[in-house]
């Protein structure tokens, strides 16, 4: 196994359809359905931010999955202090390969990263109805900090 930084926007469209699948199974008054190109403009898009990094785990030259990570800046103000955080955008596997230590790989990556980058906080967010990737990062020993609410009216 082995993780590489790419601003490859095709390979990562195309890694980035099983968790969009599932985004779109679990919340489809939400999400609009998978279009490879549609993905691979947005993704081109994000790669020319400098703040954003996307990293894929391969196994014998195979890509098998990616992360998309941002280093975030808060600025010191009247409510909170001035810190530095990585975030994790997005984590996706292949379907045929979850469960095989890839995303534990990739994050055990990305905190090497962070602590590269001088960076203690990873943070991250999931939608709550994501039972795999809750018990995934419950592994990972992540902490709920804030919760994000809503109300249909």
């Amino acid at each position: 196994m082995k993780i590489i930084r790419t601003t490859d926007f095709e390979l990562v469209a195309k890694l980035n359809k099983p968790i969009h699948d599932l985004h779109v199974s679990l919340y489809p008054e939400h999400f609009t359905e998978y279009s490879f190109g549609a993905m691979r403009d947005a993704f081109e898009r994000f790669m020319q931010n400098e703040s954003f990094s996307f990293f894929i785990v391969e196994d014998n030259n195979e890509p098998l999955g990616y992360a998309w990570i941002e280093i975030k800046n808060y600025s010191q103000g009247a409510f909170v202090k001035q810190r530095k955080s990585l975030f994790v955008h997005q984590i996706s596997i292949v379907e045929n390969q979850k469960r095989k230590g890839y995303g534990s790989f990739l994050m055990n990556y990305i905190y090497d990263f962070a602590k590269s980058e001088g960076i203690e906080m990873i943070e991250l967010d999931y939608w709550t109805d994501n039972e795999h990737a809750k018990n995934f990062y419950d592994k990972q020993g992540f902490a709920a900090f804030r919760e994000y609410v809503y109300k249909k009216i």
